[in-house]
This record gives C-alpha cells, sequence and structure tokens, in this order.
C-alpha cells in the first residue's frame, strides 16, 4: 500500500492516462508513426533491401545510408567493398537468383512508367517482365494505393510523407514552446508592477526596441529575402543576425537610459507592465486569421522548404503555450513555497526556473499535443495549396493537392486524408489524455 510519503505524480499521471482508453490507444499510434517515419527508407523504397543476381549479393536499398546523391550501392562480394553504379537498374526487370524487397517496393518520387496516368489500386497494374515483354504485375509489386499522373506510388508517398509530417509537428511546436514558455512565465511572474525602472531607463529602452525591430525585420527585410532565396542556412544565419541586432538594441539603449538619466523626474520609478505587453501581443496575433498570417509570411520570404515551413508554424503557434503558461504562473507564485523563497532571499531567476516552472508545465503539454495536430494540418494545408515544402518533398498535402488534378483518381484523397485524419485526430485524444491526467484536482 502506497502513502504519501512515496506519492510519485508522474506515476500517477501515467495510470491515469492509461485508464483513457483511446488516449492510450492514440500514444501507441504516434509511436507507431515515429517507427515508421524512422524506417521510412527500408519500408518504401525502390531498391531491393538485398538480391543476388548472377551469383553476387548486392544491398540496393542500403546505399542511401553511404551516398545522399542515392546513385551508388554497396557491393559485398568476396570480402571486398566495391561501388557500382545502380542508378538506372530497374531491378523489377532483372532475373534475379533471390530477391528481398521492401514492404512497399516504390520510393516515393519514383516513376513508373508502365502504370502512369492515375491507376487505381484495382486496375490491370502492367510491368517489364526479365524477357524484356510487358506482363501483369506480380502481386508483390502491385500499387496497392494506386499512383499519380507520374506514376508514383501513392503507399510510398503515405510512408515518407510521415516524416515530413512528424517534423513539422514536432519542431514547429518545440520552437513554439521556447518562445510561449519563457514569455507566459515572465507575464505571470512579474505581472506589471514588480519590475521598476527609472523613467529614462524605460523610455530608452522602448526606443532601443522600437529600433532594434526596425533595423532588423524592416531595413534588412530584402537582405533576410535574398538569403533564404539563396539557401536555408544563409537565410537562417541572417534571421540569427536580426535577433541579435535586437537584442544588442535592447541591452544599449537599456543601459544607456540607466546611466544617462539625470534629475528627479527622470530617475523616478516606473512600473514595467511586461504582462500588458505580452497579453497585447497574444491578442495581436490571435486576431489575425493564422492561415492569412502564415501565408503573408511566406509570400514574404519567398522562399519554400522544411526549415522556413517549421520557423513561421512556430514563430506564429506560440500564443496558446504562453497563455497556459502565464495562468499557471499567476496560480503558482501566491502558493506558500514560493513566497518562502522570497522571504529567503532567492534570486528571480532561481525561482522561476528552479521552482515556479517545473510545477507549472503540466498544463503547456496539453498545450503542445494539441500543437502539433494543429501543425500538421497547417502543414498539409499550406503544401495543398502548394506553398508549403517544395514539390520534390512529398508530404500528404502534396498527395491531396493532386488529387484536384483528376477528381476521379479518389485514391489520391483517400488514402492521404485518412493519414491526416487519423495522426490529428490521435494527438487531439492525447492531448485530451494528458489534460485530464495532469489535473491535480482529480487525484484521489
Amino acid at each position: 500500500m502506497k502513502t504519501s510519503d512515496n506519492f510519485s505524480f508522474g506515476k500517477y499521471a501515467w495510470e491515469q492516462f492509461k485508464k483513457k482508453k483511446t488516449a492510450y490507444l492514440s500514444f501507441y499510434i504516434i509511436v507507431s508513426l515515429f517507427i515508421v517515419a524512422l524506417l521510412s527508407p527500408f519500408l518504401a523504397n525502390h531498391q531491393p533491401l538485398f538480391v543476388k543476381y548472377k551469383g553476387i549479393s548486392y544491398f540496393p536499398a542500403f546505399s542511401t545510408l553511404v551516398n545522399s546523391a542515392k546513385i551508388d550501392t554497396i557491393q559485398l562480394a568476396q570480402g571486398k567493398f566495391d561501388v557500382v553504379n545502380f542508378n538506372d537498374i530497374d531491378w523489377r526487370s532483372k532475373n534475379k537468383d533471390f530477391v528481398i524487397w521492401a514492404p512497399i517496393p516504390y520510393s516515393p518520387n519514383f516513376t513508373d512508367k508502365y502504370n502512369r496516368d492515375y491507376t487505381s489500386p484495382t486496375d490491370n497494374q502492367r510491368y517489364k517482365n526479365h524477357e524484356g515483354k510487358i506482363d501483369n504485375i506480380p502481386f508483390r509489386l502491385r500499387h496497392f494505393m494506386g499512383t499519380d499522373k507520374l506514376g508514383r506510388d501513392v503507399a510510398a508517398g503515405i510512408v515518407h510523407g510521415a516524416k515530413i509530417s512528424l517534423l513539422v509537428g514536432i519542431f514547429s511546436m518545440l520552437l513554439a514552446a521556447l518562445i510561449g514558455i519563457p514569455l507566459g512565465a515572465f507575464a505571470g511572474y512579474y505581472g506589471n508592477s514588480e519590475v521598476k525602472v527609472s523613467r529614462f531607463q524605460y523610455w530608452m529602452t522602448a526606443f532601443g526596441l522600437f529600433i532594434g525591430l526596425f533595423v532588423a525585420f524592416v531595413s534588412r527585410s530584402q537582405i533576410i529575402s535574398s538569403s533564404f532565396q539563396e539557401s536555408i542556412l544563409s537565410g537562417t544565419w541572417s534571421f540569427l543576425v536580426s535577433l541579435f541586432i535586437i537584442m544588442v538594441a535592447y541591452f544599449l539603449f537599456s543601459f544607456l537610459g540607466k546611466k544617462l538619466a539625470i534629475g528627479s523626474f527622470l530617475k523616478k520609478e516606473v512600473d514595467v507592465p511586461i504582462d500588458a505587453f505580452v497579453s497585447r501581443t497574444i491578442e495581436i496575433l490571435n486576431s489575425l486569421p493564422s492561415l492569412i498570417l502564415i501565408i503573408t509570411i511566406a509570400a514574404i520570404i519567398n522562399e519554400r522548404s522544411l526549415v522556413v515551413l517549421v520557423l513561421i508554424i512556430g514563430l506564429t503557434s506560440w500564443t496558446g503555450i504562453a497563455r497556459f503558461m502565464r495562468a499557471e504562473m499567476l496560480k503558482i507564485k501566491e502558493l506558500e513555497y514560493i513566497q518562502t523563497a522570497k522571504v529567503l532571499g532567492f534570486s528571480d531567476r532561481r525561482i522561476i526556473f528552479g521552482h515556479a516552472l517545473p510545477n507549472g508545465l503540466a498544463p503547456v503539454f496539453t498545450s503542445v499535443a494539441f500543437g502539433i495536430a494543429s501543425a500538421i494540418l497547417t502543414e498539409s494545408g499550406l503544401s495543398f495549396l502548394g506553398i508549403g515544402v517544395p514539390d520534390d518533398i512529398i508530404t500528404w498535402g502534396n498527395l491531396l493537392s493532386l488529387g484536384r488534378e483528376e477528381f476521379e483518381a479518389s485514391w489520391l484523397v483517400i488514402f492521404p486524408g485518412l493519414a491526416i485524419f487519423v495522426t490529428v485526430t490521435a494527438y487531439n485524444l492525447i492531448g485530451e489524455g494528458l489534460r485530464d491526467a495532469l489535473d491535480p484536482k482529480l487525484k484521489k
């Protein structure tokens, strides 16, 4: 029998989470998606995992691990490693001694010229056999979810698209959490009257932030846009330079305001309304239609890439996390152990990051789970509109977009749509399960 002395809230929360059957099942669905995403090069690949051809053993699918261009493969023969070019070899038409195909024997960008123009899963599919004749395709090599106009396998796109969706969802919410958690914590802890500075320092800091934002993102807008067009690395570096400019302007003008304040009027201390600043910023961002805001930012950057998409979604999705964090901090800062820490002389930084934040993150996990679902939905919508990731990257949204070109190709809508629906629903159910499991009011 457990007593209150050895009670573990983490174990209790997990037990409560498992009682929510739908959330628990959704957790394993997401774990399965992670496994699929990690193993996607070996689950869907037009190169065999292993093939024995004319007495020699090859491992074509593993070439992606040793060559980023995906041209070469490792030949293991007579104990030697020889590099052989298999880029143009169609293993389906070779008379092989033995072969082990991937579960889906097609890559997402592999074009099957014998099954183009929207071949459905039930159509009579064709291939060139080892005798050079066009024949009915073997059951093992069929396109079980059909193909698009170019002959690309839909099932392969679903498998590899899972990796893109999970990457966008998780990393965009990680960025949103890095912004929202500290802003919400500072807003809730300090409020509008806990921080006091001289009147002149307050004015100078506000002016410095305005100058920093103007120089960083208005004066340098063309530079940032050109950098992203040049390369992702160059664009990211240019964006970081802009953030550095804002920080330098903030600290420089704040320091000057502190040192140059003269006279009783300018030296008089005033409150810094941190909570008001953060709350008004959240209200402004929430008042704007998120999709319109994201489309506008994407048009300004004029660069389609996975990194840019993550940055755009992350920078526009932190408000919900900040609101949850602020509400928790408003409650936590009034608790006895926080008041005791203040009396003992602990620094604000130690109190916030060492005591208050660890006890206030539970609701944030729920917000992050819902946010990942929203980010996946946003990425799918942007890719559907043609302004998400580049066209050469297969995503669920791209596959849905292909369905607009041929209304009779229902499989291009059904399978990607089902993947999006299952993933988003699973994350939402996990969020609901976390919300119930992490609520201390339900503790028995």
